[in-house]
C-alpha cells in the first residue's frame, strides 16, 4: 500500500509539472508571435492625442506625448509631427512619440474698445497677449474705465505674448467750484440754495454763539475759496 501511495504521489506530481511546462511554453509561443507581429503606422498628423490614441489601440500601438511646439498650420492640441514617421512598420506594443501644436506663434489682436479693463483682461491672456502700459484721460464719451484705444489696432497680426497697450477713459472731468464765503448767513436759505445746486450739505453742528441770532452760519468747511466738486461734502456750523 505505501509502495502504491508513492507512485500515485509521483505520476501526479509528473502531470503537475508537464501541465506547467506546457502552459508555460504557450504563454512564451504567444509572446514571440506577438512580439513578431509588425503594423503600419498611419499619418497622426492633425488628430488630437485622444484620437491618436483610440486609433493605434486597435494596432496594440502607444502614444506618448513628448512635448508642443508652435505651429501655423495645426490649431493649438493638434499633432504635428510623429516618430517613427507615417509607414512605418513598427512591431506592436511599441511607443510612438508625438508632438503637439501650441497654436500658431503669430496671433491677430482682437478689438478691447468699448470695454472695461476688468473685463478684458482674461481675453487679452486668452489672446496669447500681454497687457502693456496704461494711459488715462477725462472724457463725456466713455464711462471711467472704459477702453478708449489700443495699441496695435484690432486685427494687427503681432507675435504671441506681445504687449497690448490702452488708453483708459477716466469719465467727464468734474468742475471746480470756488468755495463762497458763508458766513453771518441765514443757514435755512444757504442749505436749500446748495441742495438745489447738487451740491451735498453734510453734518450741520448747532452751537451758542453770543451776539449772534438763531438759525446764522459761525463756521464752514471747506473754508471761503476753497476750490470743492459738487461731490465733496460741506459742513456747517449754525447758532442757535
Amino acid at each position: 500500500m505505501p509502495m502504491i501511495k508513492k507512485r500515485l504521489i509521483d505520476v501526479c506530481l509528473g502531470a503537475l509539472v508537464f501541465f506547467n511546462i506546457f502552459f508555460l511554453s504557450a504563454v512564451i509561443f504567444s509572446q514571440v508571435i506577438l512580439t513578431g507581429e509588425s503594423v503600419s503606422l498611419p499619418d497622426l498628423s492633425g488628430k488630437t492625442v485622444v484620437e491618436a490614441r483610440t486609433e493605434l489601440a486597435r494596432k496594440d500601438l502607444v502614444v506618448v506625448q513628448k512635448g508642443w511646439v508652435f505651429h501655423d498650420r495645426y490649431d493649438r492640441g493638434r499633432i504635428v509631427q510623429q516618430d517613427p514617421a507615417p509607414g512605418s512598420k513598427l512591431q506592436v506594443t511599441k511607443t510612438v512619440q508625438v508632438l503637439v501644436s501650441a497654436g500658431s506663434e503669430l496671433v491677430s489682436v482682437p478689438a478691447f474698445e468699448g470695454r472695461s479693463l476688468e473685463a478684458v483682461t482674461p481675453a487679452i491672456r486668452q489672446s496669447g497677449l500681454v497687457r502693456g502700459p496704461l494711459s488715462q484721460i477725462h472724457t463725456p464719451r466713455y464711462p471711467a474705465g472704459r477702453i478708449i484705444a489700443q495699441s496695435p489696432p484690432p486685427g494687427t497680426t503681432v507675435d504671441r505674448n506681445s504687449a497690448v497697450g490702452f488708453l483708459i477713459s477716466q469719465g467727464e472731468r468734474e468742475q471746480r467750484f470756488l468755495m463762497p464765503d458763508l458766513i453771518g448767513r441765514k443757514a435755512d436759505r444757504v442749505i436749500e440754495r446748495l441742495r438745489r445746486l447738487d451740491f451735498k450739505v453734510g453734518d450741520i453742528r448747532y452751537s451758542y454763539y453770543p451776539g449772534r441770532e438763531a438759525g446764522v452760519i459761525i463756521g464752514q468747511y471747506p473754508p471761503h475759496g476753497f476750490r470743492i466738486q459738487k461731490r465733496n461734502l460741506i459742513t456747517l456750523e449754525v447758532s442757535r
